[in-house]
């Protein structure tokens, strides 16, 4: 199969102007701050699952006690294992944003390899790493890592990290399954 035929788009966005549903169409802008990203365009080919996606993902993003530059960390991590350039260029700015540096997030993008670079990393923030990779990679988690984010974040926080890779090895596997791409 051609480079080009791997990246023809099976199932086209929806136009970026789309207005109905209104009341879910106006929710996801107000969540974006106006525009309608192309996973949007994606999802609202279903109704109940772009509507369920929008309410969840706010959730994740806005309401969890875990600080947002683990979250973000955990998500490029994920991002990065499975291919997900679209979710990585999302999440880079938001990571900076929340405190991470520009050297953590080059360091990232090795994430899984041999030369990946764990000094760039605090030890919690390699603790994350280490949760994004079993998780993602492997799906069991060893208990060793489990006990050391429990010790530094407390119960609340490490279920929802966990949650946090959970959910967006769903989103990078929904965006590379559609070839959605920034």
């Amino acid at each position: 199969m051609s480079a080009d035929a791997k990246e023809q788009r099976i199932i086209p966005y929806l136009p970026p102007d789309l207005s109905e549903p209104a009341d879910l169409v106006s929710a996801i802008r107000a969540r974006r701050g106006g525009d309608l990203l192309e996973l949007d365009r994606m999802l609202l080919h279903s109704v109940p699952l772009a509507r369920g996606w929008n309410a969840y993902l706010r959730e994740i993003r806005q309401n969890l006690s875990v600080h947002a530059q683990l979250r973000e960390l955990a998500i490029l991590g994920v991002a990065v294992l499975n291919r997900a350039e679209y979710e990585f260029a999302q999440h880079a700015p938001e990571y900076l944003k929340a405190g991470g540096k520009p050297e953590q997030l080059e360091a990232v993008r090795s994430l899984g390899e041999q030369h990946f670079m764990q000094s760039a990393f605090s030890p919690l923030e390699r603790v994350v790493c280490d949760l994004t990779l079993a998780m993602t990679r492997h799906i069991e988690v060893p208990s060793g890592i489990m006990f050391k984010l429990r010790e530094a974040l407390g119960e609340t926080a490490t279920v929802e990290l966990v949650a946090v890779v959970a959910t967006y090895n769903m989103v990078s596997r929904f965006l590379v399954a559609l070839r959605v791409h920034p």
